[in-house]
């Protein structure tokens, strides 16, 4: 069975970000294996730009990130959910990316995850213009990129402050999930 990790990328795991995973969760569940992460459930510190993966291919600190890392290696598929902070992706989520540098097909040597990884994006915001959706799922999908993970599909909210706003887009957000 396909394994799906569906990664909360926003440090608040009550609010409409974490009611969109929890429906992804829902929906995904009835054809494949689904785990649901929030990264603010770990624990690890920033890249320290070293550069020291640039030669070794690891990461010189042991923290939470390689328990992240490793569900990310378990999946087939992964979906990340992301508000939008600052018309972007939440710092978390970023620092997160920093660390994957060692991951980062830009440099010799570089550690893989298994190929054949698919990746889709959901963002979210409140206000009403799609250019900063379309700017997190572009954060998303260039973080994709370089891990090999083939960008395969996503959606952008607008509009979305409380998850109570999502109950007028389900249908639209379930069709989305559907297509994973």
């Amino acid at each position: 069975m396909k394994n799906v990790l569906v990664v909360n990328c926003s440090p608040v795991k009550n609010g409409a970000t974490a009611e969109i995973v929890k429906a992804a969760e829902k929906i995904l569940s009835e054809k494949y294996s689904v785990r649901s992460i929030c990264i603010d459930d770990y624990d690890f510190g920033f890249c320290r730009g070293c550069r020291s993966c640039h030669k070794t291919a690891r990461c010189v600190q042991n923290d939470g990130f390689s328990d992240i890392i490793g569900e990310f290696e378990s999946a087939d598929t992964v979906l990340c959910v992301s508000p939008s902070y600052w018309a972007d992706i939440p710092g978390q989520f970023k620092a997160f990316i920093d660390r994957c540098t060692p991951w980062c097909n830009t440099h010799e040597p570089h550690a893989s995850l298994t190929p054949g990884k698919t990746g889709y994006a959901i963002a979210l915001r409140t206000g009403p213009g799609m250019p900063e959706c379309e700017r997190i799922i572009g954060s998303i999908e260039h973080f994709y990129g370089h891990m090999e993970i083939k960008a395969c599909g996503h959606l952008g909210l607008c509009g979305i402050e409380y998850k109570e706003d999502l109950e007028s887009r389900m249908t639209e957000l379930t069709e989305f999930i559907n297509t994973i």
